[in-house]
């Protein structure tokens, strides 16, 4: 597997373990509380996005959340 497929894998888990822990977050928020810059976690929310794990709520701001499964 390509070291960027790795890291990628490696970030989704660490987004996905965060977003347990919260009812919802906002991308900044993930990226702070994660230390990883924001322009990666948003590649990597969009890929979770579409993978169906994660989905993005508005209220009032774009939060992010862990689908209900």
């Amino acid at each position: 597997m390509p070291l960027a497929d790795e890291i990628s894998n490696e970030l989704k888990n660490k987004i996905v373990e965060y977003l347990k822990t919260v009812s919802k977050a906002k991308n900044k928020e993930v990226a702070k509380a994660i230390d990883t810059d924001k322009h990666l976690v948003d590649k990597a929310i969009a890929e979770l996005s579409k993978e169906g794990k994660i989905e993005y709520i508005y209220l009032g701001a774009s939060f992010i959340k862990l689908k209900d499964t």
